[in-house]
């Protein structure tokens, strides 16, 4: 299904849902058929009344006493497989609903911005997929199967009024013990399938929490399109048990339906056998045959429809809020490819706003192949927001962002990114081997490319102390790992991508003293010979870059080597003294001041 432009009239967004329903067309019109067919069948057994009547228990006609029940027996058996077809069929098509709407609104999270996902809360976006799409789910199985149904039923039933003499309900209530059996077989099947259906629905809330929270890193290494598969595939697998529970749950009722059937046709004959006696009038059971087909359920249900339609369209406009959000980033029709190689970052009177706050001024800054800057400065002064215009997360609000003298504006956002390598503050890491999280970005890396990366990264060694080395699960954010090792992971993963621009954010700032020697190690492997941009909360860590540059208030008030700028005793010096003279944490690490 398309995507609709921002804002669009309620009366197109639900023609649009009425577009999504109608692929289902075909099932949709068998359904109707199952449908008539129940309605059809509950009409012939009112009909059924006059001749049993007549011939049974006024003529006292024995064939009739044998064929009647038997034609009733076969007709609720319709009724039973009709209502299994019906239940079945919009059990299909409201799971298949689910799916697609599930499948839209992922990939089309996926292809919005990073302030998309910062002006959103991660359980409110995951709430539109597991919950939004259920209601929408109910409200057109139920306006579709109620309307119907029940229509079909009050037309074909109308006029029969039914009472019911409680004598023979007991009569047709003794063949409930035989049901027993299957109610409790199918049961216990609807139970295991609804707890694989809870599981693969946990396994894929997993899965977007991973890609939310991660959302920098999966597109840092240009993984969206293999995120999307990954998570289609769950929702197929979900898709598949949640039809298997549709259809053991829907079992249950034919079941019953045929096992009624039997009851009354059971009723028919030992109320037509109480007549021979003398000891029922017709009168009588035709009183309890017009109780057993009373139309109060169908009224009732027709009744409750209107709520559960508005609930609908009320969670499939909140849907359409983020189909029809537009991504600020967007490409040319046709852009440039960045080559690979080294290159020239250049910023030309950049300024930058979220919304009304302006967070960058006139930024001018070039950076050139094999030159390490690092940014240091005050939370807040707009470090990370200047970097995340390199790779587009943002565009600038004035001037421009190059790379060898081209807007980065101008290039795909595919060949963009993949000529950059991110390490944040916050390691993530996804709920999967330590293989395939240093391999996220370069699938193709052979074995030996990976441990080598690992190596460089000072990692290798406490991998081959897991339990099953690179093979071992990480766990959910890596959290089976410490804080050092997490990120030497990750610093393996840019590694392995080998990309010549390099931004590390904070890469260091949450680990212990010991830690942090480690990772610098890996960092200066990881650093040497590319165009690296360091965001640095200990400065001690960067003395020896090759240009310093002092962010304050969105503006460079100072840069210069570490010597330069001692020498110029600044505020980089000033920083530099009060991180020196700050009391150590008992793990070690210096407690840094901002």
């Amino acid at each position: 299904m398309k995507l609709l432009p921002r804002k669009f009239s309620l009366k197109h967004r639900h023609r649009e849902l009425l577009s999504l329903i109608w692929e289902n067309k075909a099932r949709l019109l068998l359904a109707m058929v199952c449908m008539i067919l129940m309605s059809g069948s509950m009409a012939t057994v009112a009909y059924l009344v006059e001749p049993a009547m007549d011939k049974i228990f006024v003529n006292r006609q024995a064939a009739a006493l044998t064929l009647i029940p038997l034609v009733v027996v076969i007709v609720f058996f319709i009724r039973g497989a009709s209502y299994y077809g019906q239940e079945y069929l919009m059990g299909w098509v409201g799971e298949n609903i689910i799916r697609r709407l599930r499948d839209m609104l992922y990939g089309r999270m996926m292809d919005l911005p990073l302030s998309f996902f910062q002006g959103e809360k991660t359980g409110e976006l995951m709430s539109r997929i597991t919950w939004d799409v259920n209601v929408i789910r109910a409200m057109v199985t139920t306006a579709v199967t109620s309307s119907l149904r029940d229509f079909f039923s009050i037309v074909f039933l109308t006029g029969v009024i039914f009472y019911q003499d409680w004598v023979m309900a007991i009569f047709a209530l003794v063949i409930l013990p035989a049901a027993f059996y299957p109610i409790y077989y199918f049961g216990r099947k609807v139970r295991r399938l609804s707890t694989g259906v809870q599981e693969a629905m946990g396994d894929m809330n997993s899965h977007l929490q991973e890609t939310f929270t991660g959302n920098k890193v999966v597109r840092a290494f240009g993984m969206e399109e293999k995120e999307k598969d990954r998570f289609y595939k769950k929702t197929a697998d979900l898709f598949s048990l949640s039809v298997r529970q549709v259809r053991a749950k829907a079992i249950t009722s034919p079941i019953m339906e045929f096992l009624g059937g039997v009851g009354i046709a059971g009723v028919i004959w030992y109320g037509g056998y109480l007549v021979f006696q003398g000891d029922k009038t017709p009168g009588q059971f035709f009183s309890f045959m017009a109780a057993v087909l009373m139309l109060y359920d169908p009224v009732k249900k027709l009744s409750r429809l209107n709520a559960a339609v508005q609930e609908g369209l009320a969670a499939w406009d909140r849907i359409f809020d983020i189909v029809e959000t537009e991504s600020e980033i967007k490409e040319k029709e046709n852009p440039c490819q960045l080559a690979p190689g080294t290159h020239t970052v250049k910023f030309e009177n950049v300024s930058f706003a979220y919304g009304d706050t302006l967070v960058l001024k006139d930024i001018n800054l070039q950076v050139d192949p094999g030159e390490v800057v690092a940014l240091v400065g005050a939370s807040g002064g707009g470090k990370t927001s200047l970097v995340n215009l390199i790779p587009r997360f943002y565009d600038v609000t004035a001037g421009s962002v190059k790379i060898d003298g081209v807007d980065v504006r101008d290039y795909s956002l595919s060949s963009l990114r993949a000529e950059i390598a991110i390490v944040t503050q916050e390691p993530i890491l996804f709920n999967d081997t330590v293989r395939n999280n240093i391999a996220y970005g370069n699938e193709k890396a052979t074995e030996e490319e990976i441990m080598e990366a690992a190596r460089a990264a000072y990692a290798h060694e406490f991998i081959t102390r897991l339990p099953k080395g690179y093979d071992s699960v990480v766990g959910e954010l890596g959290g089976r790992l410490s804080g050092g090792e997490k990120q030497r992971l990750c610093i393996a993963r840019a590694l392995l991508k080998d990309a010549p621009i390099l931004i590390l954010d904070e890469a260091t700032s949450s680990l212990d003293t010991q830690s942090e020697r480690v990772v610098q190690k890996a960092l200066e492997n990881l650093m040497a010979g590319r165009t690296s941009f360091v965001i640095a909360h200990r400065l001690s860590t960067i003395r020896h870059a090759d240009r310093i540059l002092v962010v304050q208030g969105g503006e460079i008030v100072e840069q210069g080597d570490h010597r330069t700028l001692m020498a110029a005793d600044g505020l980089y010096a000033r920083l530099c003294r009060m991180q020196d003279s700050a009391p150590a944490e008992p793990g070690g690490k210096t407690v840094a001041a901002d």
